[in-house]
C-alpha cells in the first residue's frame, strides 16, 4: 500500500499530443477522482455520505460513457478531441455531452482543491463554494426560471450546494491523503507537490478542452460567473 495520490494516475502524467489527450490515460485519471471524493465521504456522516453520492454517480455515469465510446472505436478515440469529432461526423453524441459534464464536474473539483492548497487555513466546505462558484455554479444557474432545462439545473445546483455543507473537517481530509498504509505519512511538503501536480495537469486539460468545445461549438465547459 502507499499514500493515496500514489495509488491512482496522476492527470499530470495523461498524455497530450498534437493529436489531444489521450483518451486511455484520460479515464484513468478520472477514476482516481471517483476514488477521491468516496474519500472524502467516508469522513463524513451517514447523511453527508448519501447527500454527496449523487456527486460521485454523476462523475461515474459520465466517466463510463467517455469509457464506452473508446472501447466500441478505439482507433477514432485515441485521444478526446477525435472521440468528440467522430461522434459529430457519426451524428452521434452521447460521449460528447459525457465528457462535457465530466470536465465541469472536474472543474469542480479541481477550482475548489486548487482554492484549498492556495489557502491552508481555510475549511473545505468554504473552498469546496468557492470552487463551485466558478465552475459548475454559473452553469446551474444559466438554465431559466420557467423552463424544464431551468428546473433540472436549479435542483443539479441544489444538490451540490447541499453536498458540500456536509464536507468534513480539512485537516481530516488531508490526513487521509497523507496516510501510508503499514507505514509513516508523507510530509506535507511531499503531499503538497503531488496535489499539486496532479491539480496543474487536470486544470491544463480542463483548459485544453474548454478551447476545443468552444472553436468547435460543441459545447461549453466552463461559463463566466453570473
Amino acid at each position: 500500500m502507499a499514500p493515496f495520490l500514489e495509488t491512482v494516475k496522476s492527470f499530470d502524467d495523461v498524455p497530450i499530443t498534437d493529436a489531444g489527450v489521450d483518451t486511455d490515460a484520460f479515464v484513468e485519471a478520472a477514476d482516481g477522482v471517483v476514488r477521491m471524493l468516496k474519500e472524502l465521504t467516508g469522513l463524513m456522516s451517514s447523511v453527508g455520505s448519501k447527500a454527496f453520492s449523487p456527486v460521485i454517480s454523476d462523475i461515474q455515469g459520465n466517466n463510463k460513457k467517455v469509457r464506452d465510446r473508446y472501447l466500441a472505436a478505439p482507433l477514432q478515440s485515441a485521444t478526446l478531441e477525435q472521440l468528440v469529432t467522430n461522434e459529430k461526423s457519426n451524428k452521434v453524441g452521447s460521449a460528447t455531452e459525457g465528457l462535457m459534464w465530466l470536465l465541469r464536474s472536474l472543474a469542480f473539483t479541481c477550482k475548489s482543491l486548487q482554492h484549498a492548497q492556495a489557502n491552508p487555513s481555510e475549511e473545505l466546505k468554504v473552498a469546496f463554494t468557492k470552487g463551485y462558484d466558478v465552475s459548475l455554479g454559473p452553469i446551474h444557474r444559466s438554465g431559466g426560471f420557467f423552463s424544464v432545462q431551468g428546473a433540472m439545473m436549479k435542483a443539479a445546483g441544489l444538490m451540490f450546494n447541499t453536498a458540500i455543507g456536509y464536507c468534513p473537517p480539512r485537516k481530516s481530509f488531508y490526513e487521509k491523503l497523507a496516510a501510508n498504509p503499514g507505514g509513516e505519512p508523507i510530509s506535507q511538503e511531499t503531499l503538497d507537490k503531488e496535489l499539486n501536480d496532479w491539480l496543474t495537469g487536470l486544470d491544463t486539460i480542463i483548459s485544453r478542452m474548454d478551447g476545443f468545445y468552444t472553436k468547435g461549438k460543441h459545447g461549453e465547459i466552463l461559463k463566466s460567473a453570473l
